[in-house]
């Protein structure tokens, strides 16, 4: 893990470029306690995991984020089995 940002742990990095041309390093997931919740960056999206995400519990999302109260609002092992998966699809789309 390493710290990104002075607020977020992340786990891996890759390279990126968007199509406007700006490039840059980031984590593959990570997480950052916020003062109104737990944020967990799962980068590679949630919509592939839709099937998951329904018996995952009580939780917001934004693109590639995903915003917990408490840890107790969740399932620890869904959670787990997301972010595993995200770390893989990630692994696999940018480590070629």
């Amino acid at each position: 893990p390493i710290v990104w940002g002075g607020s977020m742990i992340g786990y891996g990095h890759y390279a990126y470029k968007t199509k406007s041309g700006h490039a840059g390093e980031w984590f593959k997931v990570g997480f950052s306690n916020r003062k109104t919740s737990l944020t967990i960056y799962v980068i590679s999206g949630y919509e592939r995991e839709a099937e998951l995400m329904k018996s995952l519990g009580k939780y917001k999302t934004g693109k590639s984020c995903l915003y917990v109260k408490k840890l107790t609002d969740i399932d620890l092992d869904v959670l787990r089995q997301i972010v595993v998966k995200s770390y893989h699809w990630m692994n696999e789309t940018f480590d070629k």
